[in-house]
């Protein structure tokens, strides 16, 4: 045991109240005198840590420091030779009177081993357990002066003798456990009886490994039933300690063991092969490897050839030679493919239809499209031979249905963006020869998927480029060509896999940079956008709901109302998707938990009025579409995002020489339509009542705002046309109407694309009345009725028929 002193010349008074044993025995009066009966009433005090001393316990002792050397030395010049042990109460503090516990032990010293100037080995037996009454510290010596507990000789009690064998019990089950406690327990019967209950339970609470001032409150128990229940506590938690020591002992050792048979069984394997001059190990399992694989495929006659000829290749190369990882590689992607693996599909159109109305809201006309697809996949068996383009603005779902049909199928989905690639290898993969070869996306997909006819959809098709390393689009040719990819050869793996089972997707969100022999291989579906009612009821139904779970809040916590999420589409996110709308909606989400995490506990509740101090200022201001002024026209656009409307403004200025001008970044065909309208303006001046010297007097400016926008198309036609009649005659055109439609020289109005896109623009801008070209009335009687509800539509086949809705002429 090893203790540190410090000197301390005052002297403390040291107060306690202690527990009384009724049962203390007196001093014998038969002329023998016990050790225990020769002890002083003050005693030479040495401090203990990190545990306390018991009685009837012999210990080996060691102390630090001049002072208490001098304390042992003081000792051993008394009769008695009698210290007290006493164990400190703060065990970082030093040994100050004041440090002390209430109760020690009384101790003999039987023997001083070794002493030198600051430290000294003594060999004390501890008797008696004491109580301090007072304190003081004289010489750098702490005294105390006692009153001893001594142990009492208890007459056969049958409850103490049962805890006793309680303890024999447990004390026998750690020996067994641990060999090491039974030295203990030879030395202790040799000194006293197993018999003795107060002896027996302070040696087992020595015995143990408990905290020390947990056994000094044991010390500090008198009565001898409630020492004995909790040295039993001890007892059972050092138990289990043992047990628990045990089992990670043999643990350790067996896993040791293990591992090192293993270790010499494989280093025995290998000088047994060496000396037999038998093939590498990994050669032989890699190739049982293989073998293993090809029990499960139906590999195609050519594909089962190379194959065969590839492991014969591999079981005559050393694995140190480089062909070597190219084989094995070879092999490795040859074997792991899904030939004749497929997937069972399911044509029920109900759950089909359960899938497509789960996933997405609207989009009534793209969802039937599906549904016609899977019930021909019904008649004919198999929808091989399908390639679907899915086209339309960013944020509308085009990803999301793909998978939605890869549900309503039951098939394996895997995807992958062409967007960007530049390299055939890409597609149709590297030669072998190449260090780093491997397959191309295509091969790479059906591995990912693991069945031969998954659902592949190919993101981003529209942005696919070209480079000096080649044409990617030209090789998917190859890939989604119905009557090529039943052979589909891959330059690494340069053997036929069938590609026909596979249903391909494609993205995209125009159509015009899409080659052509490329678009043709494709059934093109639209997915046109949404409007402001779609956009709430996708809010409401998909958005919140994943918003709140991706921000840890439920919706009793956060509510934004309807009127909130129209004002953010109307304001904010105007778009033809709902990505836009879907960010603010975080946006919102952040902020609320940000107000949670600061303490908030009531439910935050989103209103229109809430929206700015969530969101900011509005992206788009609430301004009159249509201004009521004379040469301000609305016309109605489609672009890549969707649709729009697109106001154009003409102005005259008196000169004295003519001229046209056009601002606005507009294209090449756009700025041919705004020359045809002045055109068309010139050759029906007097048709309009209009003098015919007006442009050789007035320069005409044409403007299409947006000015750092990029513009073209044919479709603004008309709309130009009646800007510049609007600015000539000073008229303006009729409140809330927008117009489309190519313009010819000759007055007539020719078809334009994208009238839904139009028609859902119009609708969110909204106008009440709509000029389409009549050959476009077909495209306008296929709309759902809800996006044709409460608009007024004039079809069109001559100029003067816009003139007539437009300024109201007779």
């Amino acid at each position: 045991m090893h203790d540190n002193f410090e000197d301390h010349d005052e002297s403390i008074e040291y107060e306690i109240e202690v527990e009384t044993d009724t049962d203390v025995h007196a001093i014998p009066d038969d002329g023998l005198v016990l050790a225990r009966d020769t002890l002083p009433a003050r005693l030479p005090i040495i401090p203990l840590r990190p545990r306390p001393a018991f009685p009837g316990v012999i210990i080996p002792l060691t102390v630090n420091g001049k002072a208490r050397v001098n304390t042992i030395k003081q000792a051993m010049e008394t009769d008695s030779q009698a210290i007290g042990l006493v164990m400190v109460q703060e065990l970082d503090e030093g040994d100050s009177t004041s440090n002390l516990q209430r109760v020690g032990v009384a101790a003999k010293i039987l023997k001083l081993i070794h002493t030198e100037e600051d430290s000294a080995h003594v060999l004390v037996n501890s008797l008696e357990r004491f109580s301090i009454d007072d304190v003081l510290e004289k010489n750098n010596i702490i005294y105390a002066d006692v009153t001893y507990f001594l142990s009492t000789v208890y007459a056969d009690n049958p409850e103490l003798r049962a805890y006793s064998m309680a303890i024999i019990s447990t004390l026998k089950e750690l020996v067994q456990i641990n060999p090491l406690y039974s030295e203990e327990i030879k030395l202790f019967l040799g000194r006293t009886s197993m018999d003795d209950p107060a002896r027996l339970t302070d040696f087992a609470a020595n015995l143990t490994n408990a905290d020390g001032f947990e056994l000094q409150e044991i010390l500090e128990t008198f009565d001898i039933h409630r020492r004995i229940d909790k040295v039993l506590v001890l007892l059972k938690k050092e138990l289990e300690v043992s047990r628990l020591q045990n089992k990670i002992s043999q643990q350790i050792e067996e896993k040791i063991s293990a591992q090192q048979r293993d270790f010499f069984l494989r280093e025995q394997y290998k000088a047994i092969k060496k000396e037999l001059g038998l093939e590498k190990e990994g050669k032989v399992s890699e190739i049982e490897k293989y073998q293993k694989r090809l029990k499960k495929l139906t590999l195609n006659e050519e594909a089962q050839k190379a194959v065969d000829e590839e492991i014969e290749k591999l079981q005559m190369i050393e694995p140190s030679s480089p062909e070597y990882n190219v084989s094995r590689n070879y092999l490795d992607w040859l074997t792991i493919l899904p030939w004749g693996k497929f997937s069972k599909d399911t044509y029920d159109l109900n759950r089909a239809r359960k899938v497509l109305d789960r996933d997405h809201y609207g989009l009534d006309d793209v969802k039937e499209r599906i549904l016609e697809f899977i019930a021909v996949g019904k008649m004919k068996g198999d929808i091989s031979g399908s390639i679907l383009c899915l086209v339309g603005p960013p944020g509308v779902g085009k990803t999301s249905v793909g998978k939605s049909i890869a549900d309503a199928l039951k098939r394996k989905f895997y995807r992958f963006s062409v967007g960007g690639m530049r390299d055939e290898a890409e597609i149709k993969g590297h030669r072998r020869t190449y260090i780093g070869a491997m397959p191309g996306k295509a091969i790479q997909a059906m591995k990912s998927a693991g069945t031969a006819n998954p659902v592949l959809m190919l993101d981003e098709i529209d942005k696919i480029g070209a480079s000096f390393q080649g044409d990617p689009a030209s090789a998917l040719l190859e890939v989604l060509d119905p009557e090529q990819n039943d052979s589909f050869r891959d330059h690494y793996l340069d053997v036929p896999f069938d590609l026909s089972n596979v249903m391909f997707i494609t993205t995209a969100n125009q159509l015009d940079t899409i080659p052509a022999p490329l678009l043709d291989r494709m059934e093109v579906i639209r997915l046109s956008g949404y409007i402001l009612e779609e956009k709430l009821e996708i809010a409401r139904r998909y958005l919140i709901p994943k918003a709140l779970k991706s921000h840890g809040m439920t919706k009793t916590q956060v509510s934004i109302n309807k009127a909130a999420i129209a004002d953010i589409v109307t304001r904010y996110a105007r778009e033809a998707g709902v990505r836009g709308l879907d960010n603010k909606i975080k946006k919102i989400m952040r902020k609320a938990a940000m107000e949670f995490a600061e303490g908030r506990e009531e439910r935050v509740r989103v209103t229109k009025h809430d929206i700015e101090n969530y969101l900011g200022k509005p992206v788009f201001a609430e301004e009159e579409l249509i201004k009521s002024v004379p040469g301000v026209v609305t016309g109605l656009a489609w672009t890549s995002m969707g649709g729009a409307t697109l106001q154009i403004e003409a102005t005259t200025m008196q000169s004295k020489t003519k001229g046209f001008k056009q601002t606005g970044q507009l294209g090449k065909v756009m700025v041919e339509s705004s020359e045809i309208a002045y055109s068309y303006v010139m050759g029906h001046l007097a048709q309009h009542k209009i003098p015919e010297n007006y442009f050789d007097t007035h320069f005409i400016h044409l403007h299409v705002p947006a000015g750092a926008t990029p513009k073209d198309g044919p479709s603004a036609g008309v709309t130009m046309t009646t800007a510049l009649l609007s600015m000539i005659l000073e008229k303006p055109v009729r409140e809330k109407l927008g117009m489309t439609g190519e313009l010819s020289l000759t007055g007539s109005v020719l078809p334009i694309g994208g009238v839904k896109e139009k028609t859902i623009a119009a609708r969110r801008a909204g106008l009440q009345t709509l000029i389409f070209p009549f050959e476009n009335k077909k495209d306008y009687d296929d709309l759902p009725e809800y996006l044709r509800e409460g608009i007024e539509v004039h079809f069109v086949k001559e100029y003067p028929e816009v003139f007539k809705i437009a300024l109201g002429a007779k």
